[in-house]
C-alpha cells in the first residue's frame, strides 16, 4: 500500500478516536448532571417505594393508573419473583439468575411494608384493633417467613414519617397497637412538634418544597401529591379534603404559605414554607428526614445540604450569642433580657 494512503487511514482512524472520546465525555459529563438533578428532584421525597405508592405517604394505589398500582405491581412482583425462582433452580450456577432473583425480592419487600403501612393507618383511622392475622395475609403466605422484616420496615416508616409506634399488646401477642412517639424533647425531635396526621402530609410537603428551590409551583405540588395517590376534589380517608388541608388549614396554621406567583397572568400559585415550619425544624432536619427515607446520607443531596449547613452554622452562632444576654439581666428593668431566634427564611 502507498505510503500517502497509510497516513490518509491513520488520520482518519485518530479522528475516529478523537470523535468517539468527545461523544464519551459529553455522555459522561450528561449522566453526572442527571444523576445530581435526581438526587435533587421532588422525587427522591418518595423513598424505595415501588409505583403508585409512596413511603413518603399513605401507600394506597392510586385509581387513575391501576397498571402501576402498589396492588398490581404487588402481584406482578409476586410472579415474577416465582418465575425468577424456577430459573434460578433450573441454572443454580447461573450468576446472573442469582442476581436476578435478589433485587425482586428486596422490592416485593418494600411493597409489602407500604401496604402494611396503608392497612395500620387505616385501622389507627377507624380505631380498630391491629391484627396479626390480618398482617399474614397482607404479607402473603409465599413471604410470611419475611413478615419480621417487613414489619419492620413498616414500622420504621410509621415511625419515621407519621411519628407513630408500633407496639405489642403484650408479649408474644397476636394484637398490636399505635402510639404517638414523644421522642426526647431535648433532641429536637419533630416528633415532639408534629402528630398524626399532620406530620404524614406536611413533612414530604416541605421536602419537595425545599428541593424545588424553597417555592413549588401549585401545579408541581399537585404532580407531587398525586404519586403519594392523593388527588384535588377526591376525600382522602386520612388526610380528608386536600384542597382545603393545603391551601386553607395548613396556611392558617402557618405550616405553609400560598401565594400567587408575581406578574402570572393567567394567575399562577406557589408554595413556601411558612413561618411556624422555619421555626420548628430546619433544612438540615428535612434532609435528614429525606436520607433516612432513602437510607442514605444527607450529603447526598448536594443541591442543597451546603445551604442547610451554613443556616445550621448561622443558628449556633445565634444562639451562642443570645446566651450570654439571656443568662445576664437587664441594667433598666433588673429581669432578664429578651431575645428573638434568627430563623433565616427559605427564599
Amino acid at each position: 500500500m502507498p505510503r500517502g494512503h497509510k497516513s490518509k487511514l491513520r488520520a482518519r482512524e485518530r479522528r475516529h478516536q478523537n470523535r468517539a472520546e468527545a461523544q464519551s465525555l459529553k455522555s459522561a459529563q450528561a449522566t453526572a448532571g442527571q444523576e445530581e438533578e435526581a438526587a435533587c428532584s421532588s422525587s427522591s421525597v418518595l423513598g424505595d417505594a415501588p409505583s403508585g405508592s409512596t413511603a413518603a405517604g399513605p401507600p394506597q394505589a392510586p385509581p387513575r393508573a391501576p397498571a402501576t398500582s402498589s396492588t398490581a405491581a404487588g402481584v406482578s412482583g409476586e410472579r415474577s419473583a416465582g418465575r425468577a425462582k424456577g430459573r434460578a433452580r433450573k441454572s443454580k450456577n447461573s450468576s446472573g439468575a442469582s442476581t436476578l432473583t435478589k433485587r425482586p425480592g428486596l422490592n416485593i419487600l418494600s411493597q409489602k411494608a407500604n401496604k402494611l403501612v396503608q392497612y395500620l393507618l387505616s385501622r389507627y383511622k377507624m380505631k380498630e384493633p391491629i391484627k396479626k392475622a390480618d398482617m399474614l395475609k397482607i404479607v402473603h403466605k409465599w413471604y410470611r417467613k419475611d413478615f419480621s422484616e417487613v414489619l419492620r420496615k413498616a414500622s420504621a416508616l410509621m415511625d419515621l414519617v407519621y411519628g407513630l409506634e408500633v407496639k405489642e399488646v403484650k408479649p408474644n401477642g397476636n394484637f398490636y397497637t399505635l402510639v404517638h412517639n414523644q421522642g426526647d424533647p431535648s433532641d429536637g425531635s419533630l416528633s415532639t412538634v408534629w402528630t398524626f396526621p399532620i406530620r404524614g402530609i406536611l413533612m414530604p410537603l416541605l421536602s419537595m418544597i425545599l428541593l424545588n428551590g424553597y417555592r413549588a409551583p401549585e401545579e408541581e405540588v399537585w404532580k407531587f401529591l398525586n404519586m403519594m395517590g392523593i388527588y384535588d376534589g377526591e376525600i382522602h380517608f386520612i388526610f380528608g379534603e386536600p384542597r382545603k388541608l393545603i391551601t386553607q388549614d395548613l396556611v392558617r396554621g402557618e405550616y405553609l404559605v400560598y401565594r400567587q406567583v408575581v406578574n402570572s397572568d393567567p394567575p399562577r400559585y406557589e408554595f413556601l414554607w411558612g413561618p411556624r415550619s422555619r421555626a420548628e425544624t430546619s433544612k438540615m432536619k428535612i434532609l435528614e428526614f429525606l436520607a433516612k427515607l432513602n437510607d442514605s446520607e444527607p450529603t447526598e443531596f448536594p443541591c442543597v445540604y451546603q445551604e442547610a449547613l451554613r443556616e445550621e452554622e448561622e443558628r449556633a452562632q445565634a444562639r451562642a450569642q443570645a446566651e450570654p444576654r439571656a443568662a445576664s439581666p437587664s441594667k433598666a428593668s433588673g429581669h432578664p433580657t429578651a431575645t428573638s431566634s434568627h430563623y433565616p427564611h427559605p427564599e
